[in-house]
């Protein structure tokens, strides 16, 4: 079934689809949730069936890339199936690519199953070099599980982009490690403003660092020349003279990029969320669950799409945090 483009209610078509796998993780960073999170109980997850069913509705709306998230994707035991199944869209040529992001604690394990079922790119979030402060920002994790994640990535010809969350008080230093571990094996450093979902047990005020002052900043001392280059996501490019490699900043906060949002997020219970900084969401079940499914869910998805908010509601300020009540990990990445 191939239907016409999906478009929200202010023109712009949707072409990405970021789809949870699952709302577990196994680490629990500070941005992201609280240390005893409550996770959706297991029988509302969402099958391999049915998550492959939603993917093929957004495929036949004009869907051109779909990132696989969780939660920690990875963890989900049946995500080769799901992977081998969406293949078949990048075979037929309706679909441009599958990717994947992950924390990178289960990547030196699963990178090779990963390449073999036709992910070509990996987006791994690493926050810093230091052990001990990986640690503290994770609770708990490994940093050394991570690099060998990535390692092994490279070995099976996976493309990586490491995600760094630009945490005030930790970005500052770890900036040029970052970028030079990054740029010296041709990776991309994408930096990301921190996002008031969820409520953590951390002050957003106190982690907030503006990626719009920190790119003047960087100007001093790096030479930052522009790119027309997109990933397919908001992030804005820029090739960093002295090393060669691309340098992403992604600002939801401090220059907002709602205008050019093709982006939609379907949880792993079945929620569509139009919007990451707004708390609807549609229920996409009871169209899977019809008779017609896939006539309803491309009823349902549009009907949603019409109302898609122009922006979001993020303000983070010296007086306090505007934000989302759910948590990143709910949400899928």
């Amino acid at each position: 079934m191939t239907s016409s483009p999906f478009v929200d209610g202010f023109g712009r078509r949707v072409t990405y689809l970021r789809l949870s796998v699952t709302d577990r993780c196994d680490l629990r960073c500070t941005y992201c949730m609280p240390q005893h999170m409550i996770f959706s109980p297991r029988s509302s997850l969402l099958g391999v069936a049915e998550l492959d069913r939603i993917a093929e509705a957004f495929v036949a709306g004009g869907v051109r890339k779909i990132r696989l998230t969780g939660g920690e994707p990875l963890v989900r035991k049946d995500l080769p199936e799901l992977l081998r199944g969406l293949g078949r869209h990048v075979t037929s040529g309706r679909l441009d690519e599958i990717t994947v992001s992950t924390n990178g604690s289960q990547l030196a394990r699963l990178a090779e199953m990963l390449a073999g079922c036709g992910v070509t790119r990996v987006n791994v979030s690493l926050d810093t070099l230091d052990p001990d402060q990986y640690c503290e920002i994770t609770r708990g994790g490994e940093l050394s599980d991570v690099l060998e994640g990535i390692e092994a990535a490279r070995a099976v010809g996976l493309s990586i982009r490491i995600n760094t969350v630009a945490l005030r008080g930790v970005i500052e230093e770890q900036f040029e490690p970052l970028l030079l571990y990054a740029h010296s094996r041709g990776m991309a450093l994408a930096l990301i403003e921190t996002m008031p979902l969820g409520n953590t047990g951390v002050s957003r005020v106190s982690q907030y660092l503006s990626l719009t002052e920190f790119r003047r900043h960087l100007s001093n001392k790096w030479s930052l020349s522009a790119l027309e280059r997109k990933s397919g996501g908001p992030a804005q490019y820029v090739e960093v003279k002295q090393t060669g490699g691309l340098l992403g900043f992604i600002t939801p906060l401090s220059c907002n990029f709602c205008a050019s949002c093709n982006r939609v997020r379907v949880g792993s219970s079945g929620r569509l969320y139009t919007c990451m900084g707004h708390e609807g969401s549609v229920d996409l079940r009871p169209a899977l669950a019809s008779a017609e499914p896939a006539r309803q869910l491309d009823l349902a998805i549009r009907d949603a799409l019409r109302r898609k908010p122009e922006r979001h509601g993020f303000r983070i300020g010296q007086a306090g945090v505007n934000g989302i009540g759910r948590h990143m990990s709910v949400l899928g990445g």
